[in-house]
């Protein structure tokens, strides 16, 4: 039987070291909820370390690319999974105007772009290249995008450029969004199932690398300034023709006003980092195990305490 979100707190509060926190505002840490489960649930976890050191948390669900400009503006206090693949420009552009702090990086690394489950090269034998891709689009069509391939994007909120990319790379594609993390997974079930030909997005790190084996496909190599300069890569008259970085950054980011408002909060967001099998093991828990996110987050913590209490003490 699932726990209660009560019971789950004062077993949260067992946990924590015995230390004084009387520093920081008793106003809520306000922290942003977003439509992907590692997100979720690390934010969860970080709320939980901030209840069990005495402070108050809210959640709140934020747009994923909006949420940067809300804690410039000190309506969210800060953000636990900034992907450089998907969040740099808006990163950018907030830190660019004031009132956001770059927080620090997590120790994982991320990867996000189009990819395919291994069974999928048995239908078009020239992957990872984006270019075999693109002459196997016919492989990919369905009745919903005619004679052209059919690639499943992540949520439109998500602001992944893959129609600039198709239109960059003259790609006989056609982008669908999913609505969801979920659906996502949903359909690469379904695909398995047939051992149908399928190419979407996915992101590394998270639980799927480890249920399907699968590649990303290799787009030219990415350079500073594809998404802002059109002479770099390979199409000089566009942006988005290349791939995204291999080896991305997750940051973490905050409020400018965080440190003095809950100092004792701030100094363990800067200190926490998490690894990619770290973070995957946090999705996996909702996404396989079905677990609440605040679930999850406590699960997390009682198994890692090793990790995050030296981070309060």
């Amino acid at each position: 039987m699932k726990r209660t979100h009560t019971a789950l707190l004062a077993a949260l509060s067992a946990l924590a070291p015995t230390a004084l926190f009387a520093a920081d505002s008793p106003d809520p840490i306000v922290i942003p909820i977003n439509n992907w489960s590692s997100q979720i649930v690390m934010s969860n976890v970080m709320g939980q370390i901030f209840q069990s050191m005495g402070n108050s948390v809210e959640y709140v669900t934020v747009d994923a690319q909006a949420v940067y400009e809300s804690i410039r503006l000190g309506d969210v206090t800060l953000q636990m999974e900034v992907w450089e693949g998907t969040h740099k420009l808006s990163l950018e552009a907030a830190l660019e105007k004031g009132g956001i702090v770059d927080a620090g990086d997590h120790e994982a690394v991320t990867r996000e772009d189009w990819w395919y489950p291994m069974w999928t090269k048995e239908a078009c034998p020239g992957l990872p290249d984006w270019e075999a891709l693109n002459a196997c689009a016919a492989v990919f069509a369905t009745p919903e995008t005619g004679e052209k391939g059919r690639y499943l994007d992540g949520p439109a909120d998500w602001n992944k450029h893959a129609n600039e990319r198709v239109e960059a790379l003259g790609m006989d594609f056609v982008v669908i969004n999913a609505g969801s993390a979920a659906a996502l997974w949903a359909e690469i079930g379904a695909a398995e199932a047939e051992k149908r030909p399928i190419v979407l997005f996915n992101w590394t790190p998270n639980f799927a690398e480890a249920v399907w084996p699968g590649e990303f496909v290799a787009f030219p190599e990415a350079e500073p300034g594809c998404d802002t300069d059109p002479a770099v890569g390979p199409n000089p008259d566009a942006l988005y023709d290349c791939g995204n970085p291999a080896d991305g950054y997750l940051k973490k980011a905050a409020w400018e006003g965080m440190e003095e408002k809950w100092p004792a909060a701030y100094g363990v967001l800067t200190k926490a980092s998490f690894t990619n099998a770290q973070i995957a093991e946090m999705a996996r828990l909702v996404d396989v195990e079905e677990l609440e996110p605040e679930e999850a987050a406590t699960e997390w913590l009682e198994s890692n305490r090793d990790i995050w209490e030296g981070w309060v003490e």
